[in-house]
């Protein structure tokens, strides 16, 4: 089973390993973060949300700058010293009195997370091959998901103890993540750094078709809410179903990704197949929210299946458009400037993640089975025009590099 979960022996494994103690860290911060900040730090449940906007701000308006940074001086070097700075950021909220030192706090982090991210996906274009950069990546994925279940996982024995001293020590451990995994990203190669070239040094500013797919993504991407956020409220609010049907959906999509995404991501590394992907994969979310929409006033027995049913045609949705993300924000980005647009393609998933809970609650919760129609056509919409995107995309680039550049493997 491990070795199936894991990629064979050599970098792709050394990157696994190091997202494993990085995500481990997440899935524990992620059940506590409002709970610290409210009960252990006395702010408001506003303040809290101020908080995480600002930094979700922050972290959008630097995404691409600071894969630009990861271009110029060498992606393991932003990595190493982004999440170096990430452990003693992250322990400094141990010392914060008052909303105003929270906000300077995770204004800041929000600079080293922004960082460490677009290095992250800057490391992979630099040392894996074209042809294995989706298949890593759908690696990563995986294994990264049974680590962030686990990280939740240790979180729930935190919230049973429910004393702030444990919180205190939940800190301490992401931190202490934080600083393992720079570390341990010393046993990378180095990725060589790119020269300055002529011209404006954002390039994929001006390029119009990959910004137009970063929008087409983001708004696909904002499926990733429909079960954290909006599916639990309809469950409770519009259906007979159980309550435990929410956790059984979250652990149906938490296992089938495991078990699946490696096997979703085959084929896909050219932008072109990686468009298709990305719109087969939207057709299965337009399906799914059909099914959910179907289990408005439903028995408790028909609503279960229908849920079930509902939360399969999305898994396969999702592993899909993951899989043609990746594969057209590789394989569309200029060699030497895979930072910057690996970091402008996140600030897609950004946006759709800052729309997504108000809009798609609006949708489902105000508006009951029409709303659900409504997103369902428009995700099949958005992933209709990736393949064009793509192939537009893919001749602005053969009129950019008509020798076609080698790829930077070391």
């Amino acid at each position: 089973m491990l070795s199936r979960l894991l990629p064979a022996r050599g970098t792709a494994r050394t990157l696994t390993g190091i997202t494993l103690v990085h995500t481990l860290g997440q899935g524990l911060w992620m059940a506590l973060n409002a709970i610290y900040a409210t009960s252990v730090l006395g702010l408001s449940p506003g303040q809290f949300g101020i908080g995480v906007g600002v930094a979700a701000g922050v972290a959008l308006a630097l995404s691409t700058p600071t894969g630009h940074l990861a271009d110029r001086i060498g992606p393991r070097a932003v990595q190493i010293w982004s999440f170096l700075a990430l452990g003693p950021l992250t322990a400094a909220l141990l010392l914060v009195d008052g909303f105003r030192q929270y906000l300077l706090v995770l204004s800041v982090q929000a600079v080293a997370y922004s960082a460490s991210r677009s290095a992250r996906m800057a490391m992979i274009a630099g040392l894996i091959a074209p042809e294995e950069r989706v298949s890593v990546r759908a690696y990563l994925r995986a294994t990264s998901n049974v680590s962030v279940s686990v990280g939740a996982g240790l979180a729930g024995l935190v919230l049973v103890a429910d004393s702030p001293s444990v919180y205190r020590a939940a800190v301490v451990f992401n931190a202490s993540t934080y600083l393992v995994t720079g570390l341990l990203t010393l046993l990378l190669p180095a990725v060589p750094a790119q020269p300055a070239r002529p011209g404006p040094a954002l390039v994929v500013l001006r390029d119009r078709p990959f910004l137009a797919f970063v929008v087409l993504d983001g708004l696909l991407s904002m499926h990733n809410l429909l079960l954290d956020v909006v599916l639990p409220l309809w469950v409770l609010h519009h259906t007979g179903a159980p309550r435990w049907m929410i956790a059984a959906i979250l652990i149906t999509n938490t296992v089938a990704v495991v078990l699946l995404q490696v096997r979703a991501a085959r084929g896909t590394d050219e932008p072109s197949a990686a468009a298709r992907a990305a719109r087969s994969g939207s057709l299965c979310l337009g399906v799914a929210c059909v099914v959910f929409a179907l289990t408005e006033g439903a028995s408790a027995a028909v609503a279960c299946v229908l849920l079930v049913v509902g939360a399969l045609a999305h898994v396969l949705g999702e592993i899909r458009q993951s899989a043609g993300s990746w594969g057209m924000s590789f394989g569309l980005a200029p060699e030497h400037a895979q930072g910057q647009y690996q970091g402008t393609a996140a600030m897609g998933a950004d946006l759709g993640k800052m729309i997504a809970p108000a809009l798609l609650t609006w949708l489902a919760i105000e508006h009951g089975a029409v709303g659900w129609l409504v997103m369902g056509v428009g995700f099949a919409s958005i992933g209709a025009l990736m393949p064009l995107v793509a192939s537009r995309a893919e001749r602005r680039r053969a009129q950019r590099d008509p020798a076609g550049a080698p790829a930077r493997v070391p």
